[in-house]
């Protein structure tokens, strides 16, 4: 019977460092499945609406930066084996949200946010905390910031230009997977973050989008 590898601390933060790279350079990374916006037609947009999209959509590729930056700290410090696997899954899952984004934001003739990588440390230095309180503390926070990206992925859903069947059907596969993500983690011994933390988080939140929306 194979046995689980066992890493270093040095052999996990090598590991870690690249999945930072593979992050933050997207075009690196690959999909594991194709994008759904490539079976929907491309309609003409006005100059106005593509660059609305292309803003929104950048928003939500920092979202996903974050999210993978979450999901990486977490499995550096968790403390069960399995927590750690079931971070490093989801961390995978999101790579086709990353590669979906950047791939949409480029046919908009747009680019993606210059702040990813300070987002993307903030968000590992937050994961790695979280891990380090506890597991349960460290799948409750997965829980609330994914419940905080199905809210940004929901409004976004609903300034869409009526149009836009490419971004529409990239966000709401991305709505999906997310609220599967929220759940999971729950189900898995997550704790429920009280609405006072919820709102800070929420603060924290709009920080990211309104400066993203356009750098």
């Amino acid at each position: 019977m194979a046995t689980e590898r066992q890493y270093s601390p040095i052999d996990r933060l090598l590991l870690q460092a690249d999945s930072a790279m593979r992050t933050l350079l997207t075009s690196s990374s690959h999909a594991r499945s194709p994008s759904p916006a490539v079976v929907q037609p491309d309609h003409k947009m006005s100059d106005v609406d593509t660059r609305h999209v292309a803003g929104l959509m950048r928003i939500n590729h920092t979202g996903e930066v974050c999210a993978q930056a979450l999901y990486q700290g977490q499995a550096l410090t968790a403390k069960l084996p399995k927590v750690r696997k079931a971070m490093e899954h989801a961390a995978e899952e999101e790579i086709d949200h990353l590669v979906w984004c950047e791939q949409r934001i480029h046919q908009l003739g747009s680019h993606t946010s210059v702040l990813n990588p300070l987002f993307y440390g903030l968000s590992f230095g937050m994961g790695a905390v979280a891990g380090v309180i506890s597991d349960r503390v460290s799948l409750g926070f997965v829980a609330a910031t994914e419940d905080q990206v199905c809210k940004h992925l929901s409004e976004h859903l609903e300034q869409l230009p009526v149009e836009d069947g490419k971004s529409r059907a990239i966000l709401e596969q991305m709505l999906s997977d997310e609220e599967h993500h929220a759940e999971s983690a729950l189900e898995a011994g997550g704790f429920r973050f009280p609405a006072p933390v919820k709102f800070g988080m929420s603060v924290l939140a709009k920080v990211m989008t309104r400066s993203t929306y356009r750098i």
